[in-house]
């Protein structure tokens, strides 16, 4: 019989979506000008403190589309339906704190997108998706 108390029982993990921010060849460079990268990736960074694992990947082969961010659900969203989004073009301030507001309500599965993201949404080739998609 086990003697562990309450406290240390792990508490149940909140599902967090995980907000991938490219960061490879084209995306995050002055190959996009007039995008302070570094302030874009530190606010999405803070406005997802606690809601979102956000992580700076390498090149995810969508340059075109530059910069990239794919939001991926959580555990609990991807058993929902949810399935990584691919959002092309965020290069603005307005469309950061869309993916703020959605990643935080629960991202893909979990929460509806804010209508305005639907102009960023783009469907990568099979090939790129993969790593992702697994």
């Amino acid at each position: 019989m086990s003697r562990r108390s309450r406290k240390d029982v792990p508490a149940q993990s909140v599902p967090r979506p995980t907000v991938s921010v490219c960061r490879g060849c084209c995306c995050g460079t002055e190959k996009i000008p007039g995008v302070d990268h570094a302030a874009q990736l530190a606010r999405l960074r803070s406005g997802l403190e606690g809601a979102a694992t956000v992580r700076a990947v390498d090149c995810l082969d969508a340059c075109e589309q530059g910069n990239v961010i794919v939001v991926q659900p959580s555990a609990e969203g991807r058993r929902a339906g949810g399935r990584p989004v691919w959002l092309g073009l965020v290069n603005d301030e307005h469309a950061e704190q869309d993916i703020v507001t959605w990643a935080t309500a629960g991202g893909p599965g979990l929460a509806d997108a804010p209508d305005i993201l639907d102009l960023y949404v783009f469907k990568p080739s099979r090939r790129v998706s993969a790593g992702l998609d697994g």
